[in-house]
C-alpha cells in the first residue's frame, strides 16, 4: 500500500497555526479620547478583548493614552509595569505590544470606560473628563487598599480587576 504524497510546503498550513476570530464590532485606537470609545471598551464582549489583546495595541497608542489621562509616559509605564525603553523601542518601529502589555492597556481603558459610564447614569456627564479623573483617583490611597495607591495595581490583569470591583460598589454608594 502507498502513501499518498504529501502538499508541496508551499500550500500546507504552518502546523500550530489558529486562525485568528473576528471582533464582533472592529476595534480602532483613537487619535483623541472620545468618552463613548472608552465606554466601548468597557462594555466589549469578553471574546472581543481577548482577540484585540492577541492582535495586540500598537506601541503608539500609549503616548495617546498618557496624554488622554495628563499623565507622563513614564507614569502610565511604570503603573502597567512596561519598560519605557522597550515601549519607545516598538512605538518607532510602529510595533505592537505584546497580549499581555495589549490586556493592560485594554484593561485600563476599560477602567476608564467603567468611570464615564459610572457617571453618564448618575448625572450630568458634560464636561466631566473620565480618563484624568480616573489618572488623578490612582494617586491616592484608599482605606479598602489598606492606605495603598489604586495606581499600584494596574501592571496586572487581576489588579485591575479589583480596582474595577472598588468602582463598582461607587455605583452602589459603598466607597472606599
Amino acid at each position: 500500500m502507498t502513501m499518498p504524497a504529501a502538499a508541496p510546503a508551499s500550500k500546507r498550513k504552518p502546523p500550530g497555526r489558529i486562525r485568528q476570530a473576528k471582533l464582533s464590532v472592529p476595534l480602532a485606537w483613537p487619535a483623541q479620547a472620545p468618552a463613548q470609545w472608552f465606554v466601548h471598551m468597557s462594555a466589549m464582549p469578553a471574546i472581543d478583548r481577548i482577540t484585540a489583546a492577541k492582535r495586540g495595541v500598537p506601541a503608539l497608542f500609549l503616548t495617546r493614552l498618557a496624554k488622554f489621562t495628563g499623565e507622563s509616559k513614564e507614569q502610565l509605564n511604570a503603573w502597567l509595569g512596561f519598560s519605557r525603553a522597550t515601549v519607545d523601542r516598538k512605538a518607532r518601529a510602529g510595533q505592537m505590544l505584546s497580549t499581555d502589555e495589549s490586556a493592560r492597556v485594554i484593561g485600563f481603558a476599560r477602567l476608564v470606560g467603567q468611570v464615564q459610564s459610572l457617571v453618564n447614569e448618575s448625572g450630568d456627564p458634560t464636561d466631566f473628563d473620565a480618563a484624568r479623573w480616573l489618572a488623578m483617583w490612582l494617586h491616592n490611597p484608599l482605606p479598602a487598599l489598606a492606605g495603598r495607591l489604586p495606581g499600584n495595581y494596574m501592571d496586572t490583569v487581576d489588579g485591575q480587576q479589583m480596582i474595577s470591583d472598588l468602582l463598582a460598589r461607587a455605583r452602589g454608594g459603598a466607597f472606599a
